[in-house]
């Protein structure tokens, strides 16, 4: 049966169950303890510097804290999940270093397979020599109920887009929460209650905690023809944890504040977290059809965005300035309406309880439909044509 061979697949994946980074003479060796052997690849990326350790699929057990600390040649590590199939671990350098061996080996005591990666220092010439930028994966979008052309099926398709995933955590909350795993929570809730209605078509950029790199999502949307794209995001300020409450961001090139331009510019370095090169999804070339075209979107964008902040206002507070424009680069797309929602504050407690509660999640994913509804007016019926947004 299908779940059963599932359930194989799973069983046979291999699983890292500890995880430590020793240095000595200008070397430093990381080291994965693993449940079975596996084939690794690796290689340099310069801006900022770091070793990029390819692997198949690896279920990483590992403690929270692990990798976050700082050892030798070896700043710190992540690890996750980076495509359908495909593991990552990506080392931040502390000071330019190339990877002088990469070894398997059996540990005689119980039998379990470790992957030993051994880093030596480089000066900058050598390291920038060997350095490559890396394409990113290219998944496709995954979509649930009818995905058929639109001839055939005239509900409106909404993209969802949990933000981060896989090897990229997003924020981090003190309780040791990840973003990327609270924002799924509620895009799989929200998906949910949409597909309830029968009104929509709904398509995620992500099913599972895989990472998708942002001109990736982009292109999804544009693709399957979305009428709406949703980034769903929670934000952290440690430094100011009274800070609370939701924003709806829409794409501008110049930001409304130094606030919101600072977020944009974090977001955007997420594909460097999952160590691949970042890449312009919009032509720089001036183009005026173009142009027109990102006016009129954008308009649409903001139009879904006073409905959405009307319906959160009651399920969630909002913030100081709860609209904002900034230049994201996941809301680039010219012809698809988007906008990225910044849910609440992983740096404040109050927004965390509410982020991480079920009944939290109900009522501001039926809030988000309610929105949406609104947004494109008419009461869709099976293959009923909307009226305009």
């Amino acid at each position: 049966s299908p779940n059963s061979h599932a359930a194989s697949a799973e069983f046979r994946r291999p699983v890292a169950i500890a995880a430590e980074a020793k240095s000595d003479a200008g070397k430093t060796r990381l080291t994965f303890v693993l449940s079975a052997p596996v084939e690794a690849r690796s290689f340099a990326i310069e801006r900022p510097d770091r070793i990029i350790v390819d692997l198949p699929e690896v279920n990483f057990q590992l403690p929270a804290e692990t990798g976050r600390r700082r050892e030798g040649l070896v700043s710190s590590y992540r690890y996750g999940l980076f495509a359908p199939g495909r593991s990552r671990i990506v080392v931040e350098l502390s000071q330019p270093a190339l990877v002088s061996s990469v070894e398997a080996a059996t540990r005689p005591a119980d039998g379990a397979a470790l992957l030993t990666i051994e880093l030596t220092k480089t000066d900058r010439e050598a390291f920038r020599r060997s350095a490559k930028p890396e394409l990113p994966a290219v998944p496709d979008p995954v979509s649930t109920g009818s995905v058929a052309s639109k001839g055939e099926d005239r509900r409106p398709l909404i993209v969802l887009d949990a933000g981060h995933g896989g090897i990229d955590p997003g924020a981090v909350a003190s309780s040791g929460a990840f973003e990327k795993d609270i924002v799924f929570a509620f895009a799989q809730r929200l998906k949910a209650r949409l597909e309830h209605t029968g009104r929509y078509r709904i398509a995620m950029t992500r099913d599972q905690d895989a990472f998708v790199a942002l001109d990736e999502r982009v292109r999804m949307a544009r693709a399957a023809k979305a009428d709406l794209f949703i980034s769903i995001h929670a934000d952290s300020i440690s430094a100011a944890p009274h800070i609370r409450g939701s924003t709806v961001y829409t794409g501008a090139e110049r930001a409304t504040d130094v606030e919101s331009e600072r977020l944009a510019e974090r977001e955007n370095k997420a594909d460097a977290v999952g160590g691949v090169e970042a890449r312009e999804t919009a032509s720089e070339v001036a183009d005026i059809l173009q142009d027109l075209t990102m006016r009129e979107t954008r308009g649409f964008s903001h139009r879904f965005t006073k409905r959405l902040l009307g319906a959160l206002d009651p399920v969630m507070p909002l913030s100081k300035k709860p609209h904002r424009e900034a230049r994201f680069l996941v809301l680039r797309a010219p012809d698809v309406p988007s906008v990225l929602v910044e849910l609440g504050y992983l740096s404040s407690r109050k927004d965390i309880d509410l982020l991480t509660s079920e009944a939290w999640r109900e009522r501001s994913a039926a809030a988000m439909t309610s929105a949406i509804d609104r947004y494109f007016g008419a009461r869709v019926a099976g293959h009923g044509a909307p009226t305009s947004p």
